[in-house]
C-alpha cells in the first residue's frame, strides 16, 4: 500500500486549497505560515522560557501517564499568550488560522476558542510519541460527531524525520476510532522552520523520535476548539487577567472571555458575567 503524502500549500496561497487538503487527508503543511520576522520575534520571545524550563522528568503533570506522554527529554512553556505578545496579537489571530477554524469549526458552534498554546522544545533522546487522536480529551462526546477541533504543530526550528517531526497518518480521520496506524502508514511532517503541520483533532499523529540528532526539536501546538468545549488549558488562570485587558478584543474573543451566544441557533448562552458579555465589561472597565 502506498502512504499518502502530506500536501504542502503556501501560506499566501487561497485558504480553500488548505481547508479541501485538511478535509480530504485530515493534515496538511501549510508552509511559511510565519514568515522569518514573525518567526524570529517569537523565538526572541520564547528563548529566556525555554532556556530555564525544567525536563519533564524534573517537574509534575496532572499525573504520571502525561510526564510519561511527554517525554523525559522534553522541556515545556505553556500558557504562552500570557507570556508572549507576539503570539496572543499576532499568531494566536493568524489570518490562516482564523479562516480554517471559520470553515472547519463554525458549522458547530456560534464561536471557536482557543484549546492550547504549548511550546514543546524536544530533546536528543526522546522517543517516539503514543499515536493517538487530540479530540479523545472529549471522550464523552458521543460518536459519531463533527470536528470539534483544529490543531496544528508550528516548526520554531527545521522539522526533520531525524530530530523527531510530527508523525501524521493521512486520511485517519476517516477511519474506525479502533483502527491503529501501521508504521508505513505515518508520515514525518518535514517542514522549514515557520511552517506548520495543521491537522483535525480526529487525525491520528504523535510526535517523531529524536534518537539520530544532537538538535533539540522546537515547536508548537496551538489547537482551536467549539466554544461550548471546556479547553484542555485553563486560558483564564494561564492568562493573568491583568495582560488580557491591554489584548485586543480579537485576541480577548479567542481567548474565551466571549460569551458563547448561540440565540441565533435556537439555544442559549455560556460564559456571561453579571448577565453581560466579559469582553464588553472589559472594554468599559469594568473587569
Amino acid at each position: 500500500m502506498t502512504t499518502r503524502a502530506v500536501q504542502h500549500i503556501p501560506a499566501d496561497a487561497p485558504v480553500r486549497l488548505v481547508v479541501d487538503a485538511l478535509e480530504q487527508d485530515g493534515a496538511v503543511i501549510v508552509d511559511d505560515l510565519l514568515d522569518a520576522d514573525l518567526l524570529a520575534r517569537f523565538n526572541a520571545e520564547l528563548d529566556p522560557f525555554i532556556e530555564t524550563a525544567p525536563l519533564a522528568q524534573d517537574r509534575k503533570f496532572v499525573n504520571d501517564m502525561i510526564q510519561w506522554f511527554f517525554g523525559a527529554q522534553t522541556r515545556d512553556v505553556t500558557g504562552v499568550a500570557g507570556k508572549s505578545r507576539v503570539f496572543a496579537t499576532e499568531i494566536l489571530t493568524h489570518p490562516v488560522y482564523r479562516a480554517v477554524c471559520d470553515a472547519v469549526l463554525l458549522p458547530s458552534c456560534a464561536a471557536y476558542q482557543l484549546n492550547i498554546a504549548h511550546v514543546l522544545d524536544r530533546g536528543p533522546g526522546s522517543e517516539q510519541q503514543m499515536i493517538h487522536r487530540d479530540e479523545l480529551v472529549w471522550v464523552h462526546l458521543p460518536s459519531p460527531h463533527p470536528e470539534v477541533q483544529v490543531a496544528s504543530v508550528i516548526a520554531l526550528v527545521d522539522f526533520t524525520a531525524d530530530n523527531g517531526a510530527t508523525r501524521v497518518a493521512p486520511g485517519s480521520h476517516r477511519w474506525p476510532s479502533d483502527r491503529a496506524a501501521t508504521p508505513d502508514e505515518l508520515v514525518a511532517a518535514e517542514m522549514a522552520a515557520g511552517s506548520a503541520v495543521l491537522y483535525l483533532g480526529s487525525t491520528l499523529h504523535g510526535g517523531g523520535a529524536n534518537v539520530t540528532t544532537d538538535v533539540r526539536r522546537r515547536g508548537m501546538h496551538v489547537s482551536y476548539c467549539l466554544g461550548w468545549l471546556r479547553t484542555e488549558e485553563n486560558q483564564y488562570l494561564a492568562t493573568p487577567i491583568d495582560v488580557v485587558r491591554t489584548l485586543p478584543r480579537e485576541s480577548q474573543e479567542l481567548l474565551g472571555y466571549a460569551v458563547h451566544d448561540a440565540l441565533a441557533a435556537g439555544g442559549g448562552y455560556l460564559g456571561a458575567v453579571q448577565v453581560q458579555d466579559p469582553v464588553e465589561l472589559m472594554a468599559i472597565g469594568e473587569l
